[in-house]
């Protein structure tokens, strides 16, 4: 489980000074984007795909399960533009913060909010997908009420706790088996979705990058973002890999960068995670210590619950 929070803090801190480039300016500048670099905020800071998701992890070990309420005012208490908010999340803050219900506060965004900070429900559930899915729908909707921004945070939440399982049994996802199955549970939600991660099990692994660029934008879409880091855990073999390679799409890069390494953490573990990323991280109040000791509390409760 530590390595799934982790993972997602490197993914966003890797891919943050990048974000917004297209692939051939990111191998211009850096070649091979490997290490943590200065961009809009210093080398190993998180932007707010990880203040998003440290807030989901603070009302999990707080209320020590999951309620969307408490999850609404850990995003109202840890908000800070500087982070790097998406244009619509602040009138959401407003709103949560004046006393609208987390039901009714969203927007009708089909963003990539939802999915970037979701590992937290994907590791609290992996045991039991059907109650994953409705607590991820409803971790969604408290900012994105569009059936794609549902959708992604489900398939991403959907992800991490099939990888961590594919993790504790040491053998990685067959790609065709572990997006059947995600498909299955969000073709509710979005069939047009669920229709395109399925069309992932034909990518050429040789070549990755222009593979997922033909078929997705790697943009701010959920339905553009989510795919792509699937196929970046799917289709490596290591850690170190899937991040190189999800950076290295250019486009919503720290989110997707986020996404693949909470997947490839939850599968590698933290173990995995190269020395120099990890040590490069930011610190503070709430930085890589903090992250990791809530993890590990979470992990905590969830072994007393089985």
């Amino acid at each position: 489980m530590t390595g799934a929070g982790l993972g997602s803090f490197v993914g966003d801190a890797l891919g943050m000074p990048v974000e917004g480039f297209g692939p051939g300016r990111i191998e211009a500048l850096y070649g091979r984007l490997d290490r943590m670099v200065h961009g809009r905020l210093p080398a190993g800071s998180y932007t707010d795909d990880t203040q998003m998701m440290v807030a989901i992890l603070e009302a999990l070990v707080e209320e020590r399960g999951f309620s969307p309420q408490a999850v609404a005012m850990r995003f109202v208490a840890n908000f800070d533009p500087a982070r790097g908010y998406g244009g619509r999340i602040a009138g959401v803050m407003s709103r949560l913060a004046g006393g609208t219900s987390w039901r009714d506060a969203g927007t009708d965004s089909f963003g990539n909010g939802a999915a970037m900070r979701i590992a937290p429900i994907g590791l609290f559930f992996f045991n039991d997908l059907d109650a994953l899915t409705r607590a991820a729908k409803e971790c969604s909707i408290i900012t994105h009420r569009h059936p794609e921004g549902v959708a992604g945070g489900v398939a991403q939440a959907l992800g991490v706790a099939l990888a961590l399982r594919a993790g504790i049994s040491g053998e990685k996802p067959v790609p065709e088996d572990f997006l059947g199955t995600i498909a299955r549970h969000i073709g509710e939600l979005d069939e047009g979705f669920a229709h395109r991660l399925v069309g992932l099990s034909d990518l050429d692994r040789g070549n990755l990058k222009a593979g997922i660029r033909e078929l997705f934008r790697c943009s701010v879409k959920a339905v553009d973002a989510v795919p792509p880091a699937l196929a970046c855990f799917l289709y490596t073999d290591s850690f170190k890999d899937a991040l190189v390679a999800a950076v290295g799409l250019g486009g919503d890069t720290d989110t997707i960068g986020a996404m693949t390494g909470a997947l490839a953490g939850a599968f590698y573990g933290k173990k995995a995670i190269p020395r120099d990323w990890l040590d490069a991280l930011e610190e503070g109040a709430k930085g890589k210590t903090y992250v990791e000791g809530l993890l590990m509390r979470l992990a905590e409760i969830c072994l007393n619950r089985t």
